[in-house]
């Protein structure tokens, strides 16, 4: 809350508190105001929109303190995934969030996989009819993590009524760090080779073989969010040329078996990330 101390402070400092601030950020045609504290806040920021486009390009802003992070939608050991509610939206078909890249984050001794700085996630409106504005907003719950780990909550809307934005730079970078989708084996600087099962290891283990520059990383999810597999971790034994990931069989559901499973793998090097889904025979 913006008070009394704010007339004692530099107006530098009190324009980064309007900022943040929920209750006094104004709303401009290319973002909604600010929703959250200290630690972090939200918004909604639209990119240039040709009239008559069929998906709109739009994002969710999330500013976080430095030294503070948040989770992917997969949060690995710990933590828990950021959850959208776009109902009460005008003039909005569907919605689809798009991923940035994560990275692993120590946290308690576990690994999360999150992301340590603000970001932008992207979004694709589908509007239900082109020609007309579409409203969109947001309930966002997630949680933001320093030394301990606490919930947070926005609630943001903006009006989409198309003409040029000034977001469109933030936009066209997050865009850019969406893992590429390629099949399971296509040629690249990065590029995922091979998955397979090893029933021979105890505990039986999937391995997963990735061409990369020195500091791939990879990450596994199950065909749902009910699965929890673990983090792929660096074996010996790759060819040359390509980093041997593996992990154990485990983490399925009641009922669920690996044999047919189509999982989802993404590797990342630098500022490259590429997805593959394959079903594991």
């Amino acid at each position: 809350m913006i008070g009394i101390d704010c007339l004692r402070r530099p107006a530098t400092a009190c324009a980064v508190g309007l900022l943040i601030g929920a209750s006094a950020a104004t709303a401009a045609e290319d973002a909604s105001r600010w929703d959250g504290d200290s630690r972090s806040a939200v918004r909604l920021i639209a990119g240039s929109q040709p009239a008559g486009a069929a998906v709109i390009r739009a994002g969710i802003d999330l500013k976080l303190k430095p030294g503070w992070h948040t989770y992917w939608r997969y949060p690995g050991d710990a933590g828990v995934p950021p959850r959208f509610d776009f109902q009460g939206s005008q003039n909005v078909k569907a919605v689809e969030v798009l991923w940035p890249a994560p990275q692993r984050l120590p946290e308690a001794g576990m690994i999360a996989i999150g992301y340590s700085s603000s970001l932008v996630l992207p979004l694709q409106i589908t509007p239900q009819d082109r020609g007309k504005p579409v409203t969109l907003r947001l309930k966002l719950d997630y949680a933001v993590c320093e030394k301990l780990c606490v919930p947070a909550e926005a609630k943001v809307e903006l009006v989409v009524a198309g003409g040029t934005s000034s977001q469109d730079a933030a936009l066209a970078a997050a865009e850019a760090r969406v893992p590429k989708q390629v099949a399971l084996g296509e040629d690249g600087k990065l590029a995922i080779r091979s998955v397979r099962r090893d029933d021979g290891a105890v505990p039986p283990r999937i391995v997963v073989d990735v061409a990369g520059p020195a500091g791939t990383d990879l990450f596994a999810e199950g065909p749902t969010p009910e699965w929890a597999l673990p983090l792929p971790a660096l074996i010996a034994g790759a060819p040359v040329g390509l980093h041997r990931f593996a992990f154990a069989r485990d983490g399925a559901p009641p009922g669920a078996k690996f044999q047919g499973a189509q999982l989802r793998f993404t590797a990342v090097a630098g500022p490259e990330a590429i997805e593959v889904v394959t079903r594991l025979d």
